[in-house]
């Protein structure tokens, strides 16, 4: 999902104002800053900038993983967002007040392998020397719980930074490559969680709820009312440059204070006048506006923060793709923007690091069939055309994440296509845009057309 620097507010319940964010993709640099105690509470204000940065154009932050992440205590203890290069938080505006340009977001998804029980905890993020609005509360997992750590950002890059020298390799915290940083997202000890999860499958202690199906969606060919299947993040059909990008969090945001909180109930009925932070991601998209407006409803466990109420996440995402993975699978492709190498070439290692992560096949000439740069961009032209297409009605009446992107959904979905199809170079393959947007004065889509038309990718039977 292509990520515009945008905020947005518009009354929600309990009387929230969302802060809906975009941001943009990229990779970048590190710096070693080190974890200090959260300080009494600091009203945030800019200060003048240091030389060749600032506060309008930054959008690179680390942010300051605690030690023990994996474990309950290390889950309650809140990251800290901080500037690049030694820089305060004010000297580079890398503040959680700030949000809609360089907020960073953190979800822990668990699993007790002895019952194959699986649950959610979003840990906090504060401005560095900030206190919580709230302090999170330490959850119960259980001693032997298998976690992972996702990382999203809302700016370009986020580079995970060890409150000890030992915290990132202990806790398997992958940020990219040498030099190569993915940019908005990283992630903890995945690799080890989705091993854990398909073992818990093998022995029938993990059994992963079908994607549903709904009388709602029109097929491409046309058909109503029967039944289609739910899409799932690895479908074409709702994947764009990247078929899973970014977490579910969200927070609450003190403004005036520069606070932040958990999102829990309990938080939001006693934090007045607080806005909704969240990370506007793929996974956001399908979970909280696609699939509302399709009639699906996409995996949930219970959230430890907000009492076991049923929460998604982006790893429960892929543990349902991945049990119910389309024909053809729509896989983090070598052609996105993040998996490039530092010089922007195809790179298949940092692409295989980034894909275990999260529980995807490597790159080989089994995935290349469906998920090669050449492939990769044919089937979003030919499965996703058609599709928007085919359900434009329906999309239509469904609210758009950003409005300053579209001005529904059908037309933020069209827009994404519209420059995903450009982000990933589809046009050195042979094909062409299918998606014509019309866009208002502001420059947001309010029109879309699209030719269906099934285009051949050149390069595709070698896999692109």
């Amino acid at each position: 999902m292509r990520r515009v620097a945008v905020q947005l507010a518009v009354p929600v319940a309990l009387g929230l104002v969302i802060g809906l964010v975009l941001a943009f993709q990229a990779g970048s640099s590190n710096s070693g800053i080190q974890q200090v105690p959260l300080g009494t509470l600091v009203t945030p204000t800019p200060t003048p900038s240091v030389p060749g940065t600032t506060l309008t154009d930054n959008v690179d932050c680390d942010i300051i993983v605690p030690a023990n992440p994996l474990t309950a205590r290390g889950l309650a203890t809140p990251y800290q967002l901080t500037g690049p290069h030694g820089m305060s938080p004010a000297e580079s505006g890398c503040q959680m007040s700030n949000g809609a340009k360089v907020g960073a977001f953190v979800q822990a998804t668990i699993l007790d392998p002895a019952t194959g029980a699986l649950s959610v905890y979003d840990p906090l993020v504060v401005t560095q020397g900030i206190r919580p609005a709230v302090l999170p509360t330490v959850p119960r997992i259980p001693a032997d719980a298998v976690v992972t750590i996702d990382f999203g950002f809302n700016g370009k890059d986020l580079v995970q930074v060890g409150a000890t020298p030992a915290t990132l390799a202990d806790a398997n915290c992958v940020n990219g490559q040498a030099g190569s940083v993915f940019g908005q997202v990283s992630f903890c000890n995945g690799t080890n969680f989705f091993s854990a999860v398909r073992t818990a499958e093998r022995k029938g202690l993990l059994k992963v709820p079908s994607p549903g199906t709904s009388d709602k969606i029109v097929s491409s060919g046309g058909a109503l009312g029967t039944g289609q299947v739910c899409p799932v993040t690895r479908n074409f059909e709702v994947a764009d440059q990247s078929s899973v990008n970014n977490v579910t969090t969200e927070y609450l945001l003190n403004r005036l204070t520069g606070q932040t909180a958990q999102d829990t109930t309990s938080n939001a009925g006693n934090i007045a006048g607080a806005t909704l932070l969240f990370s506007r991601s793929d996974n956001t998209l399908l979970d909280q506006f696609l699939d509302p407006i399709l009639g699906c409803t996409p995996f949930q466990a219970p959230d430890l923060a907000n009492n076991d109420q049923p929460a998604s996440s982006q790893a429960l995402d892929e543990i349902l793709a991945d049990a119910y993975q389309p024909k053809i699978a729509a896989l983090a492709p070598e052609n996105d923007e993040m998996l490039r190498s530092g010089q922007g070439q195809f790179d298949a290692a940092k692409t295989d690091v980034y894909r275990e992560e999260l529980g995807q096949a490597p790159v080989s000439a089994a995935t290349d069939k469906s998920s090669s740069p050449a492939m990769y961009c044919q089937n979003l032209v030919d499965i996703q055309t058609p599709f928007l297409a085919a359900n434009r009605a329906l999309l239509a009446t469904g609210q758009s994440p950003v409005t300053a992107v579209g001005d529904n959904l059908l037309t933020f979905m069209a827009d994404e296509l519209n420059v995903s199809f450009t982000n990933l170079g589809c046009q050195r393959f042979g094909l062409t845009n299918p998606v014509t947007v019309t866009r208002n004065g502001a420059g947001a889509a309010v029109a879309a057309t699209f030719d269906a038309a099934v285009q051949t990718a050149a390069g595709s039977q070698a896999g692109g």
